[in-house]
């Protein structure tokens, strides 16, 4: 994750994915539009993301709850 980039963006590069978002990395802004995007990209609602691991670092473990 990459926050505080020029436009939220989602790559898959090797199996991995890489996310870059606008918001800054304050007051969990980063982490909420991380969740945000990601369900965008999954075609999910944003509550069936729930952040897991890694709220203070760059590599974070992100559950989607599916059904």
């Amino acid at each position: 994750m990459t926050p505080g980039a020029r436009r939220d963006e989602v790559k898959i590069v090797d199996d991995v994915v890489h996310l870059r978002v606008t918001a800054p990395p304050a007051d969990g802004a980063a982490n909420a539009a991380v969740l945000k995007l990601l369900a965008a990209a999954l075609d999910r609602p944003p509550r069936d993301l729930t952040l897991l691991r890694g709220a203070a670092a760059r590599i974070k473990l992100i559950g989607v709850t599916l059904g």
